[in-house]
């Protein structure tokens, strides 16, 4: 199966590591024009360098702390640049811990942090996709949506509600070839898969080597999951042979997950 995505552009968010990174990489090895976006500038041209030259590759500087920024430098980068056929909203998981500790304050910054700011971008990039007749907005969420994770109250808070907005948001595009799916990864290698072994080894007073063996014995096929593991599923949810898949929730966990 070809997932030919030359002469398609596409937006990466949260792409200078982990998932994101690896899913630019994957666009770009399809032959999409691939425009990265983080906080990071140094990060981000070093990203960009990395990329297989199948296109002209290029970045955009932005806080997803502060949405109105986000918007202003996405803004200004469609003045002077085509759209974008391929939007992959990423962000970083909100901090972990117990939903009844968590503070109003850490709700509030991961709303805006995920939602408000997929939802800005849907808004930028939803015109251009519509001209086209074609379009892809993937969220990369979490399986917290299927099935809440013990230790991540917020995130499994907030992951439902772009889960919902998601959802309702499919129902409004697909009559004009536009697609929103989630992917739900489940323990993939990356920092933030760190982070919490590192709090459940803790809170076990385990090592963290010894707690990260007893989470790989959670997933039938027994490993984390490479970060280019996710990225196919996401590079095949972002082309034409995935014409007719609308409003899911794609888990790429391995199997962990419990329910169907």
């Amino acid at each position: 199966m070809e997932l030919n995505l030359n002469n398609k552009s596409a937006l990466v968010c949260g792409s200078t590591q982990g998932i994101g990174r690896a899913c630019a990489i994957a666009l770009a090895k399809e032959g999409a024009r691939v425009t990265l976006v983080a906080r990071n500038e140094d990060k981000l041209k070093k990203i960009v360098s990395e990329l297989p030259k199948t296109a002209t590759h290029d970045y955009i500087v932005a806080d997803f702390s502060n949405p109105n920024e986000l918007k202003t430098n996405v803004e200004t980068y469609l003045k002077s640049n085509n759209g974008f056929h391929v939007l992959i909203n990423n962000t970083g998981g909100p901090r972990s811990g117990a939903i009844l500790e968590a503070t109003l304050e850490q709700f509030e910054v991961a709303f805006t942090q995920h939602l408000k700011c997929n939802h800005v971008l849907a808004q930028l990039v939803v015109p251009f996709m519509k001209s086209e007749k074609y379009g892809r907005i993937i969220n990369v969420i979490s399986t917290s949506v299927k099935e809440p994770i013990e230790g991540l109250g917020v995130s499994n808070t907030i992951r439902n509600a772009v889960g919902n907005w998601s959802k309702t948001l499919s129902f409004e595009l697909g009559i004009f070839g536009i697609t929103v799916n989630n992917v739900l990864p489940g323990f993939t290698e990356t920092e933030r898969l760190n982070e919490i072994i590192d709090i459940k080894a803790k809170k076990a007073n385990v090592s963290f080597e010894d707690m990260e063996k007893i989470m790989k014995t959670y997933t039938p096929a027994k490993r984390f999951a490479k970060p280019e593991e996710t990225a196919n599923a996401i590079v095949f949810l972002a082309s034409e042979a995935a014409s007719y898949i609308n409003g899911i929730n794609l888990p790429v966990d391995g199997g962990r997950t419990k329910s169907l």
